[in-house]
């Protein structure tokens, strides 16, 4: 199907193969209907990166080719169309830089990272006469000048991937300065407490430092995505685990609650509070089975059979375990294989069952994640932090055995030999949570939130008719209570004061059982 929409030289956009004139939405401004006239809002070449994203996928899936060459008839007409003394511009959107890396990891085509690094050192670069996109596309700096994250948030996301990607492959020091600037940028000033980002409903954008509003909060499903792929990049590029400590927040809070537990229906922004009233989702005040332009639905049907890729990680002799579900995976260590499988109710209990069998004896290091809640923190940087002080610490047995936990750069290493069926089981012990805002963001300032493992809770109409009238004192008493029957099966926080009574739930389900009031951030009253 997808072969039959290409024409000869590989070109493929069909709206405008059938029809130059009809574009698919009001904000692709057509002039004479010719190919890239208008790039800063026709997605073509967005389009192309994701084409070639998938086709990259299909090939390592199956070993079949035919999807590929189409992406790569595609791929060689970009080649031969942009680059120095041919058209001189870059992408509207970007993600065409990371789908040309996947073609070129494939076939060790240079061409294809040659014009992924052109891309990308073109933005704010206006020499040739082009006119700028300005910081919405983050074409407003050079890439390895900017240190702040601002503009479109989906659009950001896939280019400082692409920027990691390059800083990896070249070993390229003032792409990894940039990449690094930008996120602690953002961990610092510009993420919320569920892991999304990007706070405007304006141009789907980043705000101001510290500007991050809950009830017109935007946090685009796609912009979640985004993140996750950009930190797994990180990590790949420098093992350190504060990359996934936001990827874990991420998914379990800001990206999963972009889609409804029958899979049926979407958030194309996800806020954190709601008010009953306000149509915050693209018209509606819940989710939506489609919008005009859909890519939140179509991007996370897709980016949810690739979570099982982000559970480990390997590197010689190293295995990672930086994911906690249930799970089982084949290893090549060295060339020989190691085989590992999890059972586990998390992230609703702390403990996980970790079977690891060798086919002989061999020295392994296995590296356990801590999750970075386990570790008294709610997000790397400085703009949460907990507002309770509890000593969280992990058990670790092998074999039925008590071992010592001893915490390294985040992980519990075990270097040994293995042999044979080895049984670990780790416990980090769940608690209820206070977590309390950088008093430089306003819409926080004398609120907490409540958080139970990896999962951010909220607070909604329906469990609570007193809604308007719940706060932290202080004085509370809570009950994590197991509810199989409840949102599919979830776990409740019951909090119990001397002011009220309440009930949360964790934040991914809110807005499944009608539209009503909801709120993440609980006001504090002391």
């Amino acid at each position: 199907i997808i072969k039959t929409g290409q024409e000869k030289d590989g070109y493929l956009t069909t709206w405008r193969t059938i029809d130059p004139a009809k574009p698919p939405a009001d904000w692709v401004k057509v002039i004479e209907g010719k190919r890239w006239e208008s790039l800063e809002m026709s997605h073509e070449l967005y389009n192309a990166g994701h084409l070639y994203e998938a086709a990259a996928v299909h090939y390592r899936a199956t070993g079949k080719n035919n999807f590929l060459n189409i992406a790569l008839a595609n791929a060689d007409l970009m080649v031969e169309t942009f680059g120095p003394g041919k058209i001189e511009t870059v992408p509207g959107h970007q993600i065409i830089e990371t789908g040309l890396i996947q073609l070129y990891r494939i076939t060790g085509k240079e061409n294809y990272l040659k014009l992924a690094k052109y891309f990308l050192d073109g933005r704010g670069n206006h020499s040739s006469g082009r006119s700028s996109f300005g910081p919405y596309a983050q074409d407003h700096l050079p890439v390895t000048e900017q240190d702040e994250v601002v503009g479109h948030a989906v659009r950001a996301m896939y280019m400082y991937a692409g920027m990691t990607d390059i800083a990896t492959i070249y070993q390229d020091q003032a792409y990894r300065s940039a990449v690094d600037a930008l996120w602690q940028n953002m961990v610092n000033k510009k993420i919320y407490v569920t892991g999304g980002i990007g706070a405007l409903h304006r141009g789907e954008s980043f705000g101001d430092n510290y500007e991050l509003p809950n009830l017109t909060a935007y946090n685009e499903t796609c912009a979640s995505i985004g993140s996750v792929y950009w930190n797994h990049r990180l990590f790949r590029l420098t093992g350190e685990v504060k990359y996934y400590d936001v990827i874990e927040r991420t998914l379990y809070n800001g990206l999963i609650s972009g889609l409804s537990l029958d899979g049926e229906k979407f958030f194309y922004p996800n806020a954190l509070e709601a008010d009953g009233k306000y149509t915050f989702n693209q018209g509606s005040c819940t989710r939506q089975s489609w919008f005009d332009c859909s890519c939140c639905p179509t991007n996370i049907i897709r980016f949810i059979p690739a979570v099982p890729g982000l559970i480990y990680s390997r590197q010689a002799d190293t295995l990672y375990v930086n994911l906690y579900a249930g799970s089982q995976a084949t290893v090549d260590l060295n060339g020989k294989n190691l085989h590992i499988s999890q059972d586990t109710d998390y992230p609703w209990d702390g403990k996980i069952n970790i079977r690891i069998e060798t086919d002989k004896r061999e020295r392994y290091t296995v590296k356990l994640r801590v999750p970075g809640w386990a570790r008294d923190e709610v997000l790397p940087g400085k703009l949460y932090s907990f507002a309770d002080q509890v000593k969280i610490k992990p058990a670790l047995t092998i074999n039925g055995k008590p071992e010592k936990v001893t915490i390294r750069n985040g992980y519990i290493h075990l270097n040994r030999e293995w042999e044979g069926a080895q049984q670990i089981t780790l416990h980090f012990p769940m608690s209820v949570r206070k977590v309390r805002a950088n008093d430089a963001v306003v819409d926080d300032r004398n609120k907490l939130s409540l958080e139970c493992g990896p999962l951010v809770y909220a607070i909604e109409e329906v469990d609570n008719q007193n809604f308007d009238a719940v706060s932290i004192t202080g004085r509370e008493k809570f009950t994590v209570k197991k509810q199989d029957n409840l949102l599919d099966g979830i776990n409740t926080i019951i909090g119990r004061n001397d002011r009220t009574d309440f009930t949360a739930i964790p934040y991914y389900a809110w807005s499944n059982r009608g539209i009503g009031k909801m709120r993440v951030w609980l006001p504090e009253n002391l």
